[in-house]
């Protein structure tokens, strides 16, 4: 068999399932470090946590996941866009009923806090995966590196508005920083699946009934 070259999987569903466990892993994390920043004040609901952070980052990884496969399988049409499969945390907080109650209230988008973060962090980690994937266009690989590491100065300025013990000074501060620097770090990596090179598939073996022999294997040596 040539290098590089593997046989077609003959089922998703190993990708599929380690894509939900590792996005269910990573969500709940990220879920953890809400809480570490909230404190005493954190609350773990049944709509909030699950609906809107858990479930999100199971079908993430799921995508992600599928996106492994496809690439696995030597690609298919379009399957480039599941790079773009973070973007079920954006769709999760805005559809939520807190957010329906506060845009009919008229506070805007965006306001207070709302969605924020389920825009940014996203959008942070495709941008990273676009630029670490080396496909493309070198400026828009940059240029995208560029955005994808604005959460390290970003989160450097703002750790201490959470409170003195989070500054990067302090030894809380520095593991939280590092805390949330994995996650984006974990997620642009993840999101460079769907952009790396397809692995070229190789024909099922056709067995040459009189010889045994791999028929397709014999006239391309």
């Amino acid at each position: 068999m040539s290098q590089g070259m593997i046989p077609p999987a003959r089922s998703a569903a190993p990708m599929l399932a380690i894509g939900g466990v590792c996005g269910l892993a990573w969500a709940a994390g990220l879920r953890g470090f809400m809480a570490e920043l909230a404190g005493s004040g954190s609350d773990v609901g049944w709509y909030g946590t699950f609906a809107q952070i858990l479930l999100p980052g199971v079908i993430a990884g799921v995508l992600l996941g599928w996106a492994e496969h496809i690439r696995r399988i030597g690609g298919r049409r379009g399957w480039r866009r599941l790079a773009a499969a973070p973007i079920v945390f954006t769709v999760a907080v805005f559809v939520s009923p807190e957010v329906f109650q506060a845009v009919l209230n008229g506070q805007p988008l965006l306001g207070g806090g709302i969605g924020g973060g389920a825009i940014a962090v996203p959008l942070f980690g495709m941008a990273g995966g676009y630029a670490l994937s080396g496909r493309g266009p070198l400026w828009a690989r940059i240029l995208l590196g560029v955005v994808a590491l604005v959460p390290i100065p970003a989160w450097a300025f703002a750790s201490s508005l959470f409170g003195s013990a989070f500054a990067l000074t302090s030894p809380r501060g520095a593991w939280t920083a590092l805390f949330f620097y994995s996650f984006i770090a974990t997620l642009a990596l993840a999101c460079s699946i769907p952009h790396r090179p397809v692995v070229p598939a190789v024909p099922e073996p056709h067995l040459d009934p009189a010889t045994g022999s791999d028929v397709h294997r014999t006239l391309t040596k």
